[in-house]
């Protein structure tokens, strides 16, 4: 006989409420530092606290749920307390290691970040005048960088950038400047700053926090000589033109796209714009990635953007044909779909 629908859907719920409960689990260790001092080695309940500063009794409880779970092996089982947990085999580097691609720990700190403001989420929808980025916190604002870290590190310069063979050749001869729009931690440009010796950046985003985070990666990268962050309005921007300009994952927030876009044509040179790889027409039921864009959207994204008045509300959902439109309204005649191979991004060339 079929299966009872509303068991199936039953089933898939009671499934995402377990997901879900590893995904707090996993906020948690990723705050706390339990990942980190995995990292060093085999750790008892006694020497994880002990080495984050936590209750031995609360770090014990974390462990059992995370072996439970299949994220860590237990390698000793003689008591409670004295049982040593390490790293099942490929966790340490979804869950400990910044630098991987694979690295996922942020996402879930993300999620729970977004969770715990539904209240206000809620009473946005109710009134329609959205809820700020700003007010999501610092763990809204250090997971988004920290997720998009290792892609920019690893992947901007040697497999992005030659999508875009003419800018790949002026950054690397040098002297080149490139304008980096809504910066959020700064990644973008040290990645390209770090590439390419000659190239000078100018980063740019009106979250004075984000600001803030971006300058202090820039220092510790030690490249605050050629990498500026500005808190400014692209549409105030008055300099020479850039050789480049781009905008990693923000058009879809932003309030006024069009005229954000207008202003990156002003600034010269051509446009790299990356934004989410959604279906190009809605279509129901979606798969995981659309499901998971659409879920960054009513908790995040859409509440963001309509936190200012008159917002084009765009949503992550942001489609193929919608890029290209509010690209054609901004005045560029050319917009380009670059052969880029990414998980959950799309890339286009704007000329």
């Amino acid at each position: 006989m079929p299966e009872d629908p509303a068991e199936a859907l039953a089933a898939r719920v009671f499934d995402a409420a377990v997901a879900t409960s590893d995904v707090i689990a996993i906020a948690l260790g990723d705050r706390l530092g339990y990942y980190r001092s995995l990292a060093g080695g085999d750790r008892t309940p006694t020497q994880l606290a002990e080495t984050t500063g936590t209750d031995e009794r609360c770090a014990r409880e974390w462990l059992e749920q995370q072996a439970v779970s299949g994220f860590l092996d237990v390698t000793d089982t003689d008591t409670d307390t004295e049982r040593h947990y390490r790293f099942a085999p490929g966790a340490a580097t979804v869950l400990a290691d910044q630098d991987a691609l694979t690295y996922l720990s942020p996402l879930a700190r993300q999620l729970v970040s977004a969770a715990g403001h539904v209240p206000e989420v809620a009473e946005a929808f109710r009134t329609g005048h959205g809820f700020p980025w700003a007010a999501y916190g610092a763990d809204m604002r250090e997971s988004q960088a920290a997720l998009n870290r290792p892609g920019f590190l690893h992947l901007l310069a040697p497999q992005w950038l030659p999508a875009m063979p003419d800018v790949l050749v002026r950054l690397a001869d040098g002297p080149s400047r490139v304008a980096d729009i809504g910066c959020g931690g700064g990644w973008a440009a040290i990645a390209l700053a770090r590439a390419f010796p000659r190239t000078r950046v100018d980063a740019y985003d009106l979250d004075q926090a984000s600001v803030d985070l971006a300058r202090n990666n820039v220092a510790e990268a030690g490249l605050a000589d050629r990498i500026t962050v500005h808190r400014q309005d692209i549409g105030t921007v008055e300099a020479e033109p850039y050789d480049l300009v781009m905008a990693f994952e923000c058009l879809h927030d932003l309030p006024y796209p069009v005229r954000a876009l207008a202003a990156m044509r002003g600034l010269g040179g051509p446009v790299l714009v990356a934004d989410m790889k959604v279906a190009d027409e809605f279509t129901a039921p979606g798969d995981a990635v659309e499901r998971l864009m659409y879920g960054f959207s009513v908790a995040i994204c859409l509440p963001d953007s309509m936190s200012s008045p008159s917002s084009a509300a765009t949503g992550t959902a942001i489609r193929r044909s919608t890029v290209e439109a509010y690209a054609r309204e901004a005045g560029f005649d050319r917009v380009e779909t670059l052969p880029i191979d990414h998980d959950t991004w799309r890339f286009y060339r704007l000329g």
